[in-house]
């Protein structure tokens, strides 16, 4: 008899091992990578989420906590083909239900048709396919948990000061929305001082620290739901540069007008082919998202996903706006995209800062 059951939307229970026990219910999404599995499970964008990896072996390379973008594992829990003991040990001492010993090509598949769906898991001794059933039941749609930026979000600012190279520093306002490390270390490790601000500071925290640029960070959930980070796009749009990594493009989008909707199963992996519309180039990214800006308004679409036309670049010259639905901090996933940062530190100047009151 198995000892794990992961209950579907659909009205399937499946059958599997427990490698960490648990019970738990989030919205089943999967990521194509094949390495970087300690930085997707520290990802705060993986929140309320059940996280199955389409690669059939996690954990060949151990557990390492420099590569950690969190202090804490993310998602509800972790479905695998196939854990190592490494990795189950650490999920298990984290409080993270997984399992695996299941058809991860049919889950998979099932979310790529049926979409991201709503799933519960019950692993452990003694449970039964109606407790998966009960988690399942008791799961809310992504876009309910309307305060899910509380669970990933800094609650009092923080400087991480930039590596010294004898230049003027530039100060950066990031919004804390869920951001992972290497975001903050790429802009700290070309001089940018970054204030880390919580997800729901007001215009006054922001004036406070006096930045040369406002950087919205990544994060999880329903962009619509970040109504203090709109009001202060919307407050400094066109006073101070905007820039904006995943939810922070959809936030800042919808703040000046446009508008987000929920992709069927989203873009996770680092393998994501973007072209840029000016250049024509194509490069590999790593995505971890499941909504996308559907109308841009008043910015211009600058880069697009090669397999479905969606937004992943936005700019705007009148707004003092560039931003990327695509992850360019590159961890895990192909380094293509690291200039983004060296444009973002460009495009201060002597006059776009907000004077503290």
């Amino acid at each position: 008899m198995s000892d794990a059951y992961i209950a579907l939307a659909d009205g399937r229970v499946l059958e599997a091992r427990a490698r960490a026990p648990g019970r738990t219910r989030g919205e089943l999404v999967f990521t194509t990578a094949y390495t970087g599995y300690e930085e997707s499970l520290t990802d705060p964008s993986y929140a309320e989420q059940v996280l199955t990896f389409s690669y059939p072996l996690i954990g060949n390379y151990g557990v390492r906590s420099e590569r950690f973008e969190s202090e804490t594992v993310q998602p509800r829990a972790a479905i695998a083909r196939e854990f190592t003991d490494d990795v189950a040990e650490w999920l298990a001492d984290e409080g993270i239900p997984a399992i695996d010993h299941l058809d991860t090509r049919e889950l998979v598949t099932t979310v790529r048709e049926e979409g991201a769906m709503a799933c519960g898991i019950a692993a452990g001794e003694d449970v039964t396919p109606e407790d998966a059933i009960a988690e399942m039941e008791a799961c809310k749609p992504m876009s309910d948990h309307v305060d899910i930026g509380a669970q990933v979000s800094v609650t009092e600012p923080t400087l991480h000061e930039g590596d010294s190279n004898g230049e003027a520093d530039v100060r950066i306002a990031l919004l804390d929305c869920g951001a992972k490390g290497s975001i903050i270390d790429s802009l700290n490790e070309r001089g940018a001082d970054v204030h880390v601000l919580p997800y729901d500071s007001s215009p006054a925290d922001v004036e406070t620290v006096d930045p040369d640029i406002l950087f919205v960070s990544n994060g999880p959930g329903d962009p619509e739901n970040f109504e203090a980070a709109k009001g202060i796009v919307d407050t400094f749009a066109g006073e101070i540069p905007l820039a904006g990594i995943c939810l922070g493009q959809q936030i800042i989008a919808s703040a000046l007008g446009g508008s987000t909707e929920k992709m069927t199963f989203g873009h996770r992996g680092v393998n994501q082919p973007v072209q840029d519309l000016r250049t024509d180039r194509v490069i590999m990214t790593t995505q971890n998202h499941g909504y996308t800006v559907s109308d841009p308004g008043p910015l211009e679409v600058t880069q697009i996903n090669v397999n479905d036309d969606t937004a992943e670049g936005l700019e705007s010259e009148e707004f003092g706006v560039i931003t990327r639905q695509y992850h360019p901090e590159a961890n895990p996933g192909p380094h293509d995209s690291l200039d983004f940062f060296d444009d973002v530190l460009s495009m201060t100047d002597s006059t776009s800062t907000v004077a503290a009151d």
